[in-house]
């Protein structure tokens, strides 16, 4: 397990850290940051941790930063501070996206005890070609026709009989159409109708079909979820739905440096935007501070390759933000990107240290999914790693987070990730330390991803802390290092990418080498 330096932060509160964002202080672009070891030196964690208190302080004011809200739009305003302030000319590049804000309930209460189910885990709206009928609805739950052996609960009126008043039904999906279903069960004088998944299936699908003349609120559940209702009918239960939809703008952030060679350019990426109702401070603070600081401190570099950042708008809403820029690319401007490196994540509180799996030895990706260049990329991740005696390990390539459109259209990629929902293993605890069977990042999605630890299990993050430093969701150990991975990387592509795309640039070559020795050596000066 690596050594571990101690460090203590401490958190303003809310109102002084917005005060912060509005007042921050100028970013410093240091001079002649020229070098791996100059980079990793001058891109220090106090400063990445500045950019991520502002990023919590935008989601206090303004209760998260998702794509299409105002804390979306602060926090693009802040990376935009930061690097005017740093010496760069930053683009803001406009898209129009499909927004959603879903605010649907579903609770049942059993004896003064309420249950909440999840949205999107344990159940979804309901969703017709006509829209879905928006309301809210308090009723006895019933069951129609459970358990039904054939699926047909619901497919005919004859299955509800006489509903009692204020009625809310349970109907099991199959035999007929989920539209039929409800309607069927709004003409029986229904409040609100739940519809389950098959016997064993958990995923969650939306009702798809026209359904015309139907008022009242639908929603469709788990199985799991569904049997649980089930167990207790005649409870009193509240089913709404409430939710926008509609096409609204957001924003990516670009900036490059003065000098290198534009038809050679480097560029390194990180998603902007948290989830809905979060801070998003791993998810992706993390990786947006860790860019920024690099951004910053790299502003006065002179490279032999353009270095251009990105922060990325409404990854969370399916890399859109990403797919916006390189779609709206030549095919001149898509050959001029050497390759691409993205960091989302990179600070996770049960951490491993996942580097893209751009040489594929895990086997995960279908052949020719991958770019050629791309095994080089990890080749020099893993350099950093082993140059600080640290272990690393594969992260699947599977297209999963912003590198996906630039792998799409043939640019090499790489990047570093330390996980998020998929649970820490006994040998991956051997040796990086922490909790067996926990998430990597146990707030992943959830408002518990802060600084403040508001919202997460106490008990856990007890645990995590006998291992580690933290801060609310922040391992600061992953974070410090890195932070220096990031800044090594972009540094050593920006003055040599030869072994990823043959291009050998003028000069000194201040990173990269033909060898895996050359660039440990490099790294640890």
């Amino acid at each position: 397990m690596p050594k571990r330096t101690r460090r203590t932060w401490a958190i303003a509160t809310a109102a002084a850290l917005t005060g912060a964002v509005a007042l921050a202080s100028p970013a410093y672009a240091a001079p002649n940051n020229n070098s791996v070891a100059k980079i990793t030196k001058a891109v220090t964690l106090e400063g990445v941790m500045e950019h991520l208190e502002a990023f919590q302080a935008i989601a206090d004011e303004h209760g998260d930063r998702a794509a299409g809200r105002p804390g979306y739009a602060a926090s693009v305003d802040y990376v935009v501070s930061q690097l005017e302030a740093a010496g760069y000319t930053p683009e803001v590049q406009a898209f129009a996206f499909d927004y959603f804000d879903e605010n649907n309930v579903l609770t049942r209460t059993v004896g003064g005890t309420t249950t909440s189910y999840v949205d999107g885990d344990d159940f979804v709206r309901n969703e017709f070609d006509t829209g879905s009928p928006e309301g809210t609805a308090t009723g006895s739950l019933v069951l129609v026709d459970l358990p039904s052996p054939d699926n047909t609960s619901g497919c005919t009126a004859a299955d509800f009989g006489v509903l009692p008043p204020d009625s809310v039904v349970l109907l099991q999906r199959g035999g007929c159409g989920f539209a039929v279903k409800a309607v069927n069960a709004q003409a029986a004088g229904a409040e609100a109708v739940i519809i389950r998944n098959n016997p064993g299936d958990d995923s969650l699908v939306g009702m798809i079909g026209e359904a015309p003349g139907l008022t009242i609120p639908a929603v469709f559940v788990t199985y799991s979820a569904g049997v649980d209702l089930a167990s207790t009918p005649g409870a009193s239960v509240t089913v709404t739905v409430d939710y926008d939809q509609e096409v609204r703008t957001t924003w990516n952030v670009l900036a490059e440096t003065a000098d290198g060679n534009d038809v050679n350019t480097v560029m390194a990426g990180a998603h902007l935007d948290s989830v809905q109702d979060g801070a998003g401070i791993n998810d992706n603070g993390s990786g947006s501070a860790g860019l920024l600081e690099t951004a910053i401190q790299m502003q006065k570099t002179k490279p032999n390759n353009t270095v251009r950042f990105a922060w990325w708008g409404a990854e969370e809403s399916g890399l859109l933000g990403s797919e916006h820029y390189v779609g709206a690319l030549s095919e001149d401007e898509v050959d001029d990107i050497a390759l691409y490196l993205n960091f989302d994540m990179i600070g996770s509180p049960n951490y491993m240290f996942g580097i893209y799996d751009g040489d594929n030895s895990g086997g995960t990706a279908a052949p020719g999914f991958i770019p050629e260049g791309s095994a080089q990329i990890e080749d020099v991740f893993e350099g950093f790693y082993d140059s600080r005696g640290l272990p690393s390990q594969d992260s699947e390539f599977s297209g999963r987070s912003d590198y996906g459109p630039f792998i799409a259209v043939g640019i090499p990629a790489g990047g570093l990730f330390t996980g998020a929902e998929v649970k820490k293993t006994a040998a991956e605890a051997a040796l990086y330390g922490g909790v067996i069977g926990a998430s990597y990042d146990p707030c992943y999605h959830q408002p518990c991803d802060n600084l403040t630890g508001a919202g997460q299990d106490e008990a856990l993050y007890d645990a995590l802390r006998e291992d580690y430093d933290l801060v609310g969701n922040i391992n600061t150990f992953a974070l410090d290092v890195n932070a220096d991975a990031v800044a090594a990387a972009v540094m050593t592509f920006a003055f040599d990418t030869s072994t990823v795309n043959g291009v050998s640039s003028p000069g000194k070559s201040h990173g990269a080498g033909k060898s895996m020795d050359a660039m440990k050596e490099r790294f640890a000066q």
